[in-house]
């Protein structure tokens, strides 16, 4: 019996049209599936962008030589740079945080060229150039401002303390002086306004500037009734430089918030 020869033509064509239908599909696919690898891609990037964005928010960067210290109590960083200890880059100077000895301002109003000086013309550029448009602007409005005590170096502070405990004992003297090396007056950043009138903030003068100190960068440092949190007495006359920013936070519509509750430090000596 003979065998019947399949025909190879048609199946030939039948198998070089799946090919070309297969061919066609892959074609057709393949453009969907590299978008799809785009936009996956994308969408990673943007989740990791993301994640890297709130890890930064809740850094802080090291200024070159500046050294981590701690978290304060407010969750904020706590450094060393250059002799001095700074709260999330403000410079913090109290009884627990204290300057080196050879501190002084690294851009003072005027140069200083000893180690025993004091004055307002040795106040930080920017501080002294504040004072000067809050000055201006006080003048405008008829009232006179004078800084009566502005930078203080080490030397100062030294016989200044010295002065006092001897007069009133060291116990009372650490309530409203401070220590050679933890006085505020060093830094350049500060000043004592119209003397050392205790009412001053009630007078018209001082009213004024309880006012508007904060629209040029200046807290009241030692408020009323804040004594256990910034280790002194209260002083209406002894404002600080901080920035506008930070001022009007601290300024609570004239009952200010101390700048160690607000910094999360604290101010004892040990």
């Amino acid at each position: 019996m003979k065998k019947r020869r399949v025909k190879k033509g048609p199946i030939l064509v039948l198998f070089l049209f799946v090919i070309i239908i297969v061919a066609i599909v892959i074609v057709l696919l393949l453009p969907k599936k590299n978008n799809l690898t785009n936009t996956t891609k994308n969408t990673d990037t943007k989740t990791e962008t993301k994640k890297v964005s709130k890890e930064k928010k809740d850094d802080y960067t090291l200024r070159e030589g500046e050294e981590l210290i701690d978290k304060t109590k407010t969750n904020m960083h706590l450094t060393k740079y250059q002799g001095a200890y700074y709260v999330d880059g403000i410079m913090i100077v109290n009884k627990s945080y204290p300057l080196d000895s050879t501190y002084v301002p690294s851009e003072p109003y005027k140069e200083i060229t000893s180690d025993y000086l004091y004055g307002p013309d040795y106040l930080d550029k920017t501080v002294m150039e504040k004072f000067i448009s809050m000055k201006e602007a006080a003048k405008d409005a008829g009232y006179e401002l004078k800084i009566s005590s502005g930078y203080r170096s080490y030397k100062v502070q030294v016989d200044l303390y010295n002065n006092y405990a001897a007069r009133d004992g060291k116990d009372a003297a650490d309530t409203y002086s401070a220590r050679a090396g933890y006085s505020e007056h060093q830094s350049g950043l500060c000043f004592d306004l119209n003397g050392t009138n205790a009412n001053f903030l009630e007078t018209p003068t001082g009213a004024w500037v309880n006012e508007h100190a904060a629209d040029y960068g200046f807290i009241l440092r030692f408020p009323k009734d804040k004594e256990g949190e910034t280790g002194y007495n209260y002083e209406a006359w002894h404002f600080r430089y901080v920035g506008e920013e930070l001022a009007k936070k601290l300024y609570d519509n004239g009952n200010w918030i101390s700048l160690e509750s607000y910094l999360g430090v604290d101010s004892k000596y040990e």
